[in-house]
């Protein structure tokens, strides 16, 4: 499949809190961007070999740019580095159509937006929306200090009544408490979290654990740590008619380069969803972060990047 990818200028950058680059993106020629709706996000292209995600974290009203807030982080694999050192006003990028795989469930009468340090990204433009829609939410953002994070002025002035600020260094009157927020059970709330993955999994597994269901339980991850290790197994292509074996240190992307066979990857670490295939036969051991449970359950797709076989073999439609 050719992915279609699209022009855009740095329009705009401002450096905020702690090593945060803001990136306003248009068209050269000023005519409207794709539209996208809340919890989206882009791929952009860096250089020849980086393709990261990054959440559009603007008002989806806005037909005319993007906004993206990178994190200059030195335990990433490079890519947000690159584009915090490197990207300036004025440069010309790549990047792709919106995508979202992380959107506002429409039956949600109350919200919870969680965003952890740069995962508050996503969180922004999901504000924004449920503000037109003139549906209650809280914007709980978390720090390790005040002044760290993006946005924070622009939260106060857009959210004053939902935004709460929550600083690891504040106390702990201060800290994030999934026991208040999620306490007792709500059937009508819906609970969203981005962030970094400690953050993240704490989240979900506190809101789990009071008893909400994965529908009510929404999040995205943009990085993790994945073990692709395993016993060897089999994977046969339906339609390339090519078998090739993985071994224990390999994963299924590599095995099926190296006989020839492309598979469009982007984050390889099984969070982004671009090497999702349909599994025919055998029985995946999923890795991925991607998935949601009842996805995983049915057995009929898998993140080829990360993911292995808990059978001996696997049949994959490519």
């Amino acid at each position: 499949m050719t992915i279609k990818l699209i022009d855009v200028v740095i329009t705009a950058r401002e450096d905020q809190g702690a090593g945060i680059a803001v990136l306003e993106l248009a068209r050269p020629s000023g005519d409207e961007l794709p539209r996208f709706d809340a919890g989206a996000h882009i791929d952009v292209h860096i250089g020849d070999n980086f393709i990261r995600q990054y959440s559009l974290s603007g008002n989806s009203e806005n037909k005319n740019s993007y906004r993206l807030g990178v994190l200059n982080d030195p335990n990433s694999r490079g890519g947000s580095v690159k584009l915090y050192q490197e990207f300036k006003k004025g440069q010309l990028i790549k990047i792709s159509e919106p995508r979202n795989h992380f959107p506002l469930a429409a039956d949600a009468k109350k919200t919870i937006l969680a965003g952890g340090g740069i995962g508050i990204t996503p969180m922004i433009s999901m504000a924004y929306t449920l503000r037109s829609q003139g549906k209650p939410f809280e914007l709980h953002y978390c720090t390790r200090t005040k002044g760290a994070g993006a946005f924070e002025l622009e939260l106060l002035q857009e959210f004053p009544e939902q935004v709460i600020f929550h600083y690891d260094d504040g106390g702990d009157e201060q800290l994030f408490s999934p026991e208040k927020l999620f306490l007792p059970y709500d059937a009508d709330l819906h609970i969203y979290v981005c962030g970094p993955t400690g953050f993240m999994d704490w989240v979900i597994n506190n809101a789990k654990s009071y008893n909400y269901p994965s529908e009510q339980v929404h999040f995205e991850y943009f990085s993790a740590d994945v073990d692709v290790t395993g016993d060897a197994f089999e994977v046969y292509c339906a339609i390339s008619d090519i078998t090739v074996s993985v071994g224990e240190e390999d994963t299924i992307v590599r095995a099926l380069a190296a006989a020839g066979v492309k598979v469009d990857v982007s984050c390889e670490e099984g969070v982004c969803g671009t090497c999702i295939t349909d599994v025919l036969e055998g029985e995946p051991d999923h890795r991925d972060h991607f998935l949601t449970e009842e996805e995983r359950s049915d057995n009929d797709q898998m993140a080829l990047c990360c993911s292995r076989a808990k059978s001996k073999r696997l049949v994959i439609d490519l």
